[in-house]
């Protein structure tokens, strides 16, 4: 198949030889391991390699037999240069601590590590990804027992542990694949067929395969590939088109992002420009995709073009609630960066929202525990209980298919939405910044901004200070708060008033915050 993305750029391949060197020799120290909101993450080389991946997955080890877990870690990774070297080198450490190791021999998206955890077949994994992040980067992620990203406490212990073993790496006990696998440590499994299966019980692809929808999806060079095959092959999806199926771990296929970098993210028109065009050409109806390791999702329309993530949770979450007859005191979860219309829109048929810190692990306990009709975050992540407690960009992507196939162009649908509940105007700016200038405003308190009652023209109703600093306004609000991952200071807001008092909102805040 020839790629539909071939040939349109003109850029440098990045050099894949020194990149594996780097991994296994950096050009200096290792940095310290650093758990962000889902894993450490780091450049190959001194912000990750092989010793980051040793020393992990032994405080892994160590927190598993400190703890009693039992059953068998799944390690694998998405397309990346490094996953699979990563995942070997975690099974043989996890192997030579005597833990049982499951190792398929394919690439594996995030939500699947999630699923093999909450049907039982695993106790916790080790997912070798650093998500839509550049090419040049690699990390790792853990999730515990109940299939989820890790929480606060446990990342602490894993840094604490992790640590010491990059300091110490002869307290590192490893077993050789070969003699792992002959021991029976080391296994491999089916993870295709029971995810697919279970899928059908979430989206209605019988009424996708009715409708006839033209759609194409695209894996963006990741892990879901083998996925949406077996979707299309299991359920009859004639009218499903996979319109790129290249892996290539330069990612080199994938346009170039708005700072000039490869960033294979599904939320962004620049990575998606080529499959923004097929159906704008009118080829195709409807179009998804998803990042390396299927996190994260993204669609376009005819109508439409890329849809907004806030946008596109915003139709799935009137859409089940109107087809899926939740019960009576389920909520809609949403992080505090993503768009306030979800809280009209729960409201307008009886419901709630539960706002959480930025990260999905805020979302766990409430999807184990059957709370959510549906938990998303502003930067593509989607899930909902009855399913897994990580975000699930295959699900988001065949959903919002099935949206599209019964009710029309998701972007007309979102418009309705606006008409009915009020249109919101929404950004998010990235800052460059500091460490310094982060630890300045994780130091905000709520009581430091007593002074504060009116912005753009607003009053102030309310703040919070539990992930950031978010002032809540009478038709309004922002946000301010470092990533946990990269030097930058994150600042959203909202208004349901007018572009202009949006802009407003930014400038005032910004000066206020002095970022």
């Amino acid at each position: 198949m020839v790629s539909p993305l071939a040939g349109t750029l003109t850029k440098e391949r990045i050099d894949t030889e020194k990149l594996r060197k780097l991994f296994w020799e950096p050009d200096g120290e290792a940095a310290p391991v650093k758990f962000g909101t889902s894993g450490h993450r780091g450049a190959l080389g001194r912000g990750f390699c092989a010793a980051h991946a040793r020393a992990i997955a032994q405080a892994v080890a160590r927190i598993h037999l400190e703890d009693g877990v039992t059953g068998p870690v799944l390690c694998g990774g998405d397309t990346r240069l490094m996953s699979h070297d990563t995942a070997r080198l975690c099974a043989e450490v996890l192997a030579g601590n005597g833990l049982h190791v499951i190792l398929p021999d394919m690439p594996l998206p995030t939500p699947v590590f999630s699923f093999e955890i909450i049907s039982g077949r695993a106790a916790a994994s080790l997912n070798g990804t650093a998500s839509h992040n550049p090419p040049q980067d690699m990390g790792l992620k853990y999730n515990p027992s109940h299939g989820g990203p890790a929480g606060s406490e446990l990342t602490g212990r894993i840094e604490k542990y992790a640590n010491e073993y990059l300091q110490n790496p002869s307290l590192i006990k490893s077993l050789p694949l070969e003699q792992a696998r002959e021991k029976g440590l080391v296994t491999a499994a089916d993870v295709v067929t029971p995810y697919v299966s279970a899928l059908g019980r979430m989206v209605d692809f019988e009424a996708i395969k009715k409708a006839g929808l033209k759609a194409a999806i695209h894996p963006l060079g990741g892990s879901s590939l083998a996925f949406y095959r077996a979707i299309k092959e299991k359920y009859g999806l004639d009218n499903l088109h996979i319109a790129d199926e290249t892996i290539d771990p330069t990612f080199y296929f994938i346009p170039i992002d708005h700072d000039g970098k490869i960033r294979m993210d599904p939320s962004s028109v620049y990575p998606m420009k080529p499959l923004i065009e097929l159906v704008q050409s009118g080829e195709y109806d409807f179009a998804g995709a998803s990042d390396p390791d299927a996190d994260r999702f993204g669609c376009a329309t005819k109508a439409g073009g890329l849809i907004p993530p806030n946008h596109a949770l915003c139709v799935a979450a009137d859409y089940l609630i109107r087809t899926r007859r939740p019960r009576k005191g389920m909520l809609i979860g949403r992080t505090l960066g993503t768009t306030a219309l979800l809280d009209r829109i729960a409201a307008g048929a009886g419901y709630g929202i539960d706002e959480v810190n930025v990260g999905f692990k805020y979302f766990v306990n409430g999807i184990v525990d059957g709370k959510y009709i549906l938990a998303g975050e502003e930067s593509a992540g989607m899930s909902m209980s009855g399913w897994t407690p990580e975000k699930d960009g295959i699900l988001a992507v065949c959903l919002l298919l099935e949206i599209a196939s019964k009710e029309g162009d998701i972007a007309a649908l979102y418009d309705g939405l606006t008409q009915k509940y009020g249109k919101p105007y929404y950004t998010r700016v990235d800052v460059p910044t500091d460490e310094a200038a982060k630890n300045k405003v994780k130091a905000f308190k709520k009581e430091d901004l007593k002074d504060l009652s009116t912005v753009a023209g607003e009053k102030v109703t309310d703040v919070r200070d539990t992930d950031g600093i978010k002032v809540y306004l009478q038709s309004s609000w922002f946000l301010v708060r470092p990533s946990g991952t990269e030097n930058i200071l994150k600042f959203y807001a909202e208004t349901f008033i007018s572009e202009e008092h949006l802009q407003h909102i930014i400038e005032e805040g910004r000066k206020y915050f002095g970022v």
